[in-house]
């Protein structure tokens, strides 16, 4: 199976970056080397995008102590956690689907991905992966865990079709969020944004906007939006450990009137449900700003 597929290709090709994404994806493999199954086992959150029973993308985050998840094999990660009740992928992980997994180290400003197919197993998930590679540390704020218990009660879930006005709040001041997107033969991926706050523009209650910046050239997200539409964010509020859910649709948006200082093009996403969470087990410090935001 090749590496990328049309929607990644003909991005690549826009952007004038198909001979460097050529070359950066020679570091995708589908084995798990001893330094990423190292990085996996000391983080206490992973996201995962994966598609609902309608075929909904969303974006979900797991979250235990360290060493919650972790390699098992060379090819498969064992991850002791399931999306609870009121998360949007629960029924979707009781069986088998195609997974996307995004592991962040803020403090380190340090990310792993891996795409794959996920199945229940015992109390949790196991992922036979196709694709692990690393990201770069451009746009991660950084911050520290100041709380986590799991075994906490979660907060209260809502659900709308809109963002009303502390959801809009959180969306405002946010510097970092999660894409889960997938290509048109259903494959996910889960990838991280981040900027200064405000990097997520509210055009209105059910429409955002945001930059995509220069990365890696492969244009997994970008083109996995080129070709299947459907789009899911997770935007944590770090100092509460709750955070919102969104899916809906996204286009590329070409017209430079529409991007942000430094950005490539620009991303409209139209809402059609929000899940929100006000409170969770997880939380962190303030964060620092990455220096490399435009």
């Amino acid at each position: 199976m090749a590496l990328y597929h049309s929607g990644e290709l003909a991005v690549q090709r826009r952007m004038g970056q198909a001979d460097i994404a050529a070359k950066v994806g020679r570091m995708v493999r589908r084995d798990i080397p001893p330094v990423a199954a190292d990085f996996l086992a000391a983080q206490p959150m992973v996201v995962l995008a994966a598609a609902d029973v309608a075929g909904r993308l969303w974006a979900s985050p797991l979250i235990g102590r360290p060493g919650f998840v972790r390699a098992v094999d060379t090819e498969t990660i064992a991850v002791r956690a399931r999306p609870d009740a009121g998360d949007p992928l629960a029924e979707a992980l009781t069986r088998p689907a195609r997974v996307g997994m995004i592991a962040l180290e803020p403090g380190r400003r340090r990310r792993m991905r891996i795409n794959g197919t996920v199945r229940p197993h015992d109390d949790g998930l196991r992922i036979v992966t196709d694709q692990v590679y690393s990201n770069c540390p451009k746009y991660i704020s950084r911050r520290w865990v100041t709380a986590n218990d799991p075994d906490g009660a979660g907060g209260d879930v809502r659900r709308g079709v809109a963002l009303d006005a502390r959801q809009r709040e959180v969306v405002a001041s946010a510097d970092t969020f999660f894409v889960a997107s997938a290509d048109g033969a259903g494959h996910a991926d889960a990838s991280h944004r981040g900027g200064n706050p405000g990097v997520l523009r509210i055009l209105s209650p059910n429409r955002l906007r945001w930059p995509d910046y220069r990365g890696n050239s492969m244009f997994m997200t970008l083109g996995n939006l080129a070709v299947r539409p459907r789009c899911g964010l997770l935007i944590p509020d770090w100092a509460t450990g709750g955070g919102l859910q969104l899916t809906g649709t996204a286009e590329l948006n070409w017209d430079a009137g529409t991007y942000a200082a430094g950005a490539q093009c620009s991303i409209d996403f139209t809402i059609t449900e929000v899940v929100w969470r006000a409170v969770g087990p997880l939380r962190w410090s303030p964060p620092e700003l990455s220096p490399l935001n435009p």
